[in-house]
């Protein structure tokens, strides 16, 4: 913007562009070039005198002689001429500067998603959380963030959603995990009727001072944030009761975020089998796609009686199918390529929300941002805690957590492995690496390896040594101790002789080509060639395959970011 005919960032001409700069990954703004003057002579005034205009005829005069430009210097041969840098106005920098950090961001809540802008300040509410959550947040490792939407009655028009005088419980909940490498997320829906222990969590008061709030057993999961003065670091503290899953951070939002989001990217498509006529909810849509926004956005993520069996499981269903379809129109190039778009969806997230401190300044929300948008929708997974009906209620209302599936979803997410077909595939090695891999194996019999402990817990190289003798039939195995240092990944050392044994410990292990290791092998006290099997930080357990190769198991909800569903 500069200072000729740009004075404020929403007077765009039409012909600007927002476009990626691929060196930084941001988006900014590409100016049309300047409108020619016009060659036809204006009225004269007073002042065209002054101004050293010449007259020729009454009413007319000429704009002063221009004097020529020198011809350019001709470039000295082999060089290529440079055009003098063009110094920005301080009003183009602001824009550039605002349009640069506009970065999609994953949201939720089950009542929206978020978009943060670099050049808005002061509107995101911050609660210190304590040892809940994480100081700082970290660009180069995996992060889950909990997203919470409150039943708190605040904001004009939102009288008939919630319960009144709420202090605003969890009401829909969300735990985002972004896979360290960034080719994945989960989405984990937590039921907001789960039956949960919540611990005693220390919160901070308005004064300063501190508060521990003792826990409570067998109560609903919504009971952590609003009763007795809890915030969203109880919240926090009973997610990872429940999950073993740590929250690094934590955004929360309420009724009005999903009204004025939809509405700044002027709504959002929606799908329903069958027509919907909600009293309650007040939702009324025909069957087939239907665009919301504002309060029928809001009535359309909040109903439970219009679809399944009008329970939040299936509130839950539809949620998601919600939010990836919000997130595939924040994303678009219909919103990114729109200065309008992205301010109003700036003002309407940052107003609706409030996070931890350790997020709470923009260069932190910018970067939180950055490393969202380098997630695909197609690998941004949405699921539900697996859940049974809670088995000590007659009128089933409760769910408690499914024990034979849950564990296991907990430690997918844990272990940074996606729901996708990402965690191993996308991971691809490099050709000789993955070779490593192919050819012939020997017999488990005839596979001669020590086994040493680099870095797994205490007495890990015993207990893998006792499953390789009687479980993997790998009889000629031996204890070697702890490792000379530790290793963040299980390796296998092996003489070029050995690749058939190597193999055949890989396939038992689990190990991947770049876990092997082509080197030397050592003389046992036999005096026999022996491979190394050195245990990192990276071990599960005996008998647990290193590759991540789990088996996932059967989910009744799950979906992806990039599917278009329809709503039953």
């Amino acid at each position: 913007m500069d200072a000729q005919g740009r004075g404020r960032a929403d007077d765009v001409d039409p012909a600007d562009q927002w476009v990626l700069n691929p060196r930084t990954g941001e988006y900014e703004l590409r100016l049309s070039p300047s409108a020619p003057e016009s060659s036809v002579p204006g009225p004269r005034t007073a002042g065209s005198r002054a101004s050293g205009r010449r007259t020729t005829a009454p009413g007319r005069e000429v704009p002063p002689q221009r004097r020529r430009r020198a011809e350019p210097e001709a470039p000295v041969p082999g060089r290529r001429g440079r055009r003098p840098e063009k110094k920005k106005s301080r009003g183009k920098r602001v824009l550039l500067w605002t349009g640069g950090s506009m970065a999609f961001v994953v949201l939720v809540a089950g009542v929206g998603g978020y978009v943060y802008l670099k050049h808005l300040e002061g509107n995101v509410s911050t609660t210190d959380v304590g040892t809940a959550g994480s100081s700082s947040f970290k660009k180069d490792e995996a992060f889950n963030i909990l997203i919470i939407g409150t039943d708190k009655r605040t904001g004009e028009g939102n009288e008939g959603y919630g319960d009144k005088g709420s202090a605003g419980h969890a009401d829909t909940n969300i735990l985002l995990h972004v896979a360290k490498d960034r080719s994945n997320a989960t989405a984990l829906s937590i039921p907001r009727d789960l039956i949960v222990d919540i611990p005693d969590c220390e919160t901070t008061q308005e004064d300063g001072s501190k508060k521990v709030i003792p826990g409570s057993s067998g109560v609903r999961f919504n009971q952590s944030l609003g009763d007795l003065g809890r915030d969203a670091g109880c919240t926090m503290r009973t997610v990872k009761a429940v999950t073993g899953i740590q929250p690094h951070h934590f955004m929360m939002a309420d009724f009005n975020a999903v009204k004025t989001l939809t509405t700044a990217v002027d709504g959002v498509d929606v799908c329903v089998e069958h027509a919907v006529d909600d009293p309650k909810s007040h939702l009324q849509l025909p069957a087939g796609e239907s665009t919301v926004e504002g309060e029928q956005a809001l009535a359309f993520v909040r109903t439970r009686h219009a679809f399944g069996n009008e329970g939040d499981l299936d509130r839950i269903k539809v949620q998601q199918q919600f939010l990836g379809s919000l997130m595939r129109k924040m994303s678009s190039s219909d919103t990114l390529t729109s200065p309008t778009k992205l301010v109003k969806l700036a003002e309407a997230a940052t107003k609706a929300l409030t996070v931890d401190s350790a997020i709470g300044k923009v260069g932190t929300l910018k970067d939180i941002a950055l490393e969202l948008k380098k997630v695909p929708t197609k690998n941004i997974t949405f699921t539900t805690v697996p859940v049974i009906d809670n088995p000590a209620e007659k009128v089933k209302a409760t769910v408690v957590v499914n024990e034979a599936k849950g564990p296991q979803v907990f430690d997918m997410i844990k272990n940074d492995i996606s729901f996708t077909e990402v965690e191993q595939k996308q991971k691809k090695e490099k050709a000789a690496v993955a070779a490593r891999l192919k050819g012939e194996k020997s017999e488990p019999g005839e596979v001669r390896v020590r086994v040493m402990n680099g870095g797994a817990p205490a007495g890990s190289a015993q207990q893998e040594l006792a499953y390789l003798q009687t479980q993997a039939g790998v009889s000629k195995s031996e204890n070697a101790g702890n490792a000379p240092a530790e290793v963040a990944k299980t390796t296998l050392e092996y003489a070029p002789d050995q690749a058939d044994q190597a193999r055949a410990l890989a396939e038992i292990l689990g190990l991947s080509g770049a876990a092997m290791k082509p080197g030397e092998s050592v003389t046992n006290a036999q005096g026999l060639p022996t491979m190394t099997l050195t245990l990192g930080k990276d071990f599960k357990g005996a008998g647990v395959k290193l590759d991540g190769s789990v088996k996932k198991p059967d989910l009744d909800t799950e979906s992806t970011a990039d599917q278009k569903l329809c709503a039953s």
